[in-house]
């Protein structure tokens, strides 16, 4: 039972680490087709005559946010009760160990990969970047690469990294809180 937690334990943050990533996607996607829709209505907003919507997409950003926390808040708070009340407390004792393994690595990973990321494309930009003594700067092959690798940096060291922390404590709180009906409740295998 502690080994079948421990296994599920450490999927967990990888799972809940996507769908984070996912919705960053999602959100920022719906944000670009909002401006490109306001730039195709007003074509003064790129001459600076007039004034984009910004709150409507502040609208967008926020309701994602909202919406697309409901799987991972399900994630975080469904697994330990799940396995907890078919499988027992063993079972749980295995998952806390597997999640906060994986997540705190997934977490320091994420960090600082994400940081390299960013940081890459700042060096580029600051006109230090020579290859064969030759600058690379903005509008290199190399810039364009760092902006790629920036735009999965981005969402990585402050969308990602950040929220397993709270994958973490959120599953050990959870987890205890409910700990005497795991051990009443276990229906599978104890």
């Amino acid at each position: 039972m502690i080994f079948f937690g421990l296994l599920i334990g450490a999927m967990i943050p990888y799972l809940f680490s996507a769908l984070c990533m996912k919705s960053v996607g999602k959100a920022a996607n719906e944000m670009v087709l909002e401006i490109r829709d306001q730039l195709a209505r007003d074509p003064k907003i790129k001459t600076g005559e007039s004034r984009p919507d910004y709150e409507r997409c502040i609208v967008i950003s926020t309701t994602s946010a909202l919406h697309e926390m409901i799987l991972p808040g399900l994630l975080v708070i469904g697994t330990p009760l799940t396995l907890g009340l078919f499988f027992g407390p063993t079972a749980v004792a295995g998952l806390l160990p597997g999640i906060l393994v994986s997540g705190v690595t997934m977490a320091t990973s994420s960090a600082n990969s994400g940081g390299a990321w960013d940081n890459a494309k700042k060096f580029i930009e600051s006109g230090q970047h020579y290859v064969d003594g030759q600058l690379r700067g903005k509008g290199s092959d190399d810039h364009k690469a760092a902006v790629i690798g920036d735009t999965v940096g981005d969402p990585l060291k402050d969308t990602s990294g950040p929220s397993l922390n709270i994958l973490v404590k959120l599953s050990a709180i959870f987890s205890l809180v409910f700990v005497n009906v795991y051990d009443k409740t276990a229906w599978i295998l104890c």
